[in-house]
């Protein structure tokens, strides 16, 4: 899988405005924040399920309430299709859950 261009990334953050482009210009992130831990946890679960079955996981962090995700191709060297639909895929999970998005 290769790179995606510039240009394309960012059309795709068009369609994901709650995602940010890091600075190595490599990663997109996003912070999701959830009523409690049981539910943070849910979401952590559901994405893991996905990311498993793609082979394509994200680097991730959870304190309490709050997910913080990092999608990146390690293998392709920076961002990827794949990173852009998984984090399509966190939003419209996200979307379906009781959270609240702080960024």
């Amino acid at each position: 899988m290769s790179n995606l261009a510039p240009i394309y990334i960012a059309l795709a953050l068009e369609s994901l405005p709650q995602w940010q482009l890091e600075e190595d210009v490599k990663a997109i992130g996003r912070k999701f924040i959830f009523p409690d831990f049981a539910q943070a946890f849910g979401f952590m679960q559901s994405i893991a399920v996905k990311a498993q079955q793609l082979d394509h996981h994200p680097e991730w962090s959870n304190v309490y309430n709050m997910v913080d995700i990092r999608w990146t191709s390690h293998d392709a060297g920076g961002l990827t299709e794949r990173d852009i639909g998984m984090a399509k895929f966190c939003d419209d999970l996200f979307s379906s859950t009781q959270g609240r998005a702080d960024a």
